[in-house]
Parts: structure tokens; sequence; C-alpha cells
């Protein structure tokens, strides 16, 4: 007789289990499979709470967390967190209710070395993990096209390196701007996605004495898009990026 009730016993406790799990559905989104080296891997967190709780994280009553862990995918071995910063800007869900959240993983952890990697979104609510399905993405080096090298007049230890790659996406290919520091220290700036390109001409990359960055690139069989960055020895900063017709004079000038 005892064996007989501890079946229906364990199929109960299994499927209140389940219940309990799906009252709270938490979701990642990537924007991308895969991302060149050094770009900020974007995604969007979805909550659903469907139990009769608020669920909240990163107010000071909160008692609900957030967080998303990362794998590489060779070895599942779990990557360690490089800050202490949120996933997610602080939220409240009330029962019946959905949010949709930003986050960048890699300002979380080290993601610069070509490899597959796997993310699971994780939401504890009432002492209970609730984990999204995982997301796998892909960190690549990208193709080189061009590249070049800074010098600074007043830091003469620092040499800055750029890179011209490109990778496909969108069902086409982009351009992607990658830069590092060696020298007096060795720092890898964020890359950037300079648009299409469509690769019948080499893209240019000038560097100004004043310090400005120029990239030339072709978008398609008429327009070419003119990227602009400053670079300093403490500074890469984005400034414009504009669409032009004749490439001999918008290579350099201002």
């Amino acid at each position: 007789m005892i064996k007989k009730l501890i079946a229906p016993l364990f199929v109960l406790q299994m499927l209140g289990g389940f219940a309990a799990v799906s009252e709270i559905s938490v979701d990642l989104k990537l924007d991308f499979n895969d991302y060149v080296s050094g770009e900020r891997i974007r995604g969007v967190v979805d909550i659903a709470n469907s139990s009769p709780d608020k669920v909240s994280c990163g107010y000071s009553n909160s008692e609900d967390s957030f967080f998303i862990e990362v794998y590489r995918a060779s070895d599942m071995r779990e990557l360690k967190r490089t800050s202490d910063g949120m996933f997610v800007s602080r939220f409240r869900v009330d029962s019946g209710e959905g949010q949709k959240l930003e986050t960048f993983i890699g300002d979380h952890f080290s993601l610069k070395t070509p490899s597959r990697y796997l993310a699971k979104p994780v939401l504890v609510h009432n002492r209970v993990r609730y984990e999204g399905q995982i997301r796998a993405f892909d960190i690549v080096e990208g193709v080189k096209l061009s590249g070049a090298m800074q010098m600074f007049a007043n830091r003469r230890g620092l040499v800055r390196d750029f890179e011209l790659v490109y990778w496909p996406r969108r069902r086409g290919e982009h351009l992607f701007l990658k830069a590092r520091d060696t020298g007096e220290t060795n720092r890898d700036w964020q890359t950037r996605d300079l648009g299409s390109i469509l690769r019948i001409d080499k893209p240019s990359l000038s560097i100004l004495k004043s310090g400005e960055v120029i990239i030339l690139h072709r978008l398609n069989q008429d327009q070419f898009l003119r990227s602009e960055f400053w670079s300093l020895p403490d500074a890469l900063e984005f400034r414009s990026q504009t669409m032009v017709q004749d490439p001999e004079t918008a290579g350099t000038m201002r």
C-alpha cells in the first residue's frame, strides 16, 4: 500500500514543481548569433510574471535578483564576472504583467577570445531559480581588410593599432573598426560596426595629425560612407557618419 502511494505523491510533487517554475518565465534574446571581438553584446531580457507575487530587483527593499551565467561551450566552464554592476536596470513586475529590459553581456564578462559561448538568464524569486533558455553566440576575429598605426607626440610610449575587418551580418557584410593600444599600456577599445560594405573597393583609413580618424568605404554601387572618430591618448570617440558620392574629396576633407 505504501508503494502505491509513493508514486502518485512523487508525480504530484513533480507537477507542483513544474507549475511553480511556469509561474515566472525569463528569456534572453541576442541581437546576433556572432560578434566581432570587442563589440558590445546587446540582448533583451523578457520577464513574464504569472505568479501572485510582485517581482522586484534593484530597489532598496528588493529581495529578488537577476543575473546571467555565461559558459564556454567547448568545456562548459563558467566564466567569472568582471564587474559588480547590475545586468539590467532595476525593475518591478506586478502579477500578470511582463517587462523587457536591455542588457550588455560583454560589460560583465571577458569575451575577447574567439570561441562559442552560452548565456543563460536566471531570476531568483523566493529562493527559487527561474532559468531561461540557453542562448549560444560566437566571438570572431573578423577578416582583415586594412590597418593603420597611430603614435602620439605627447605620449611617445603609446601606440594605437587600427584594423578594418568585415564579417557577414544581416544577409550581407559589415565593416568593423578595431583598435588596440600597446606600449605603456595595453587596452582594447570597443569595436565599432560601421555598417554594410560592398567589397569592390578597399576601404581607406586616414589618421590626421589633429587626432581625427577617417574611414571611407563603399556602401553600394553609387554611395560611400564616411565615418569619423576622435582619437586621443586616453579617448577614442565616434564623431559622425555621413553618406557621400565622391570618394576623392571625402577621404580626408573635414
